[in-house]
């Protein structure tokens, strides 16, 4: 994978959230994610945002978090948007805050093996590897035309940082 540090500004999202935990969703069909994914893709959902920042550019964003990767967190689907300004009441917000992260670009694989491998990897790596401490605020995971061909999907990681 490759490997940048970046800081970005506040994001407003605009989509669907569950509460789950990496217990429930590694190596189990039965997580709460999948039927997630699956409702908002196959129900279009992307189509009732307004004011879409990136129309086609879908965040799922790990916030909320109880402790670190090994508890409970907030996994949340949707898309960017310039205001929260007449949502439909059957989606939730989120704002990621203005952050620091490591961001790391995946090689080109088919899913679930581009974001399972990647994710593994990160999980192993210290905070020398990521250039700082995880702050478990909102980590996410970006997927834009790179990702339309599913044998060939290549994602952007986003890994929020401590400040310095």
């Amino acid at each position: 994978m490759e490997k940048s540090h970046t800081k970005l500004e506040e994001i407003k999202l605009v989509g669907l959230k569950v509460r789950t935990n990496n217990k429930n969703e590694l190596g189990s069909l039965k997580g709460k994610i999948p039927p997630l994914v699956q409702q908002y893709f196959h129900q279009q959902l992307f189509n009732k945002i307004p004011n879409r920042k990136n129309p086609g550019t879908t965040l799922c964003v790990y916030t909320d978090y109880e402790s670190d990767h090994t508890g409970d967190y907030t996994y949340y689907i949707g898309e960017a948007v310039t205001s929260f300004d007449h949502l439909p009441k059957d989606l939730e917000t989120l704002t990621i805050p203005t952050q620091n992260y490591t961001k790391f670009t995946t090689k080109p694989n088919p899913m679930p093996k581009v974001l399972t491998d990647a994710w593994t990897d990160i999980l192993k790596m210290s905070p020398k590897d990521l250039n700082g401490h995880r702050a478990y605020r909102a980590d996410f995971e970006v997927y834009d035309e790179r990702a339309s061909d599913h044998n060939k999907m290549i994602l952007d990681i986003y890994i929020g940082l401590k400040p310095d």
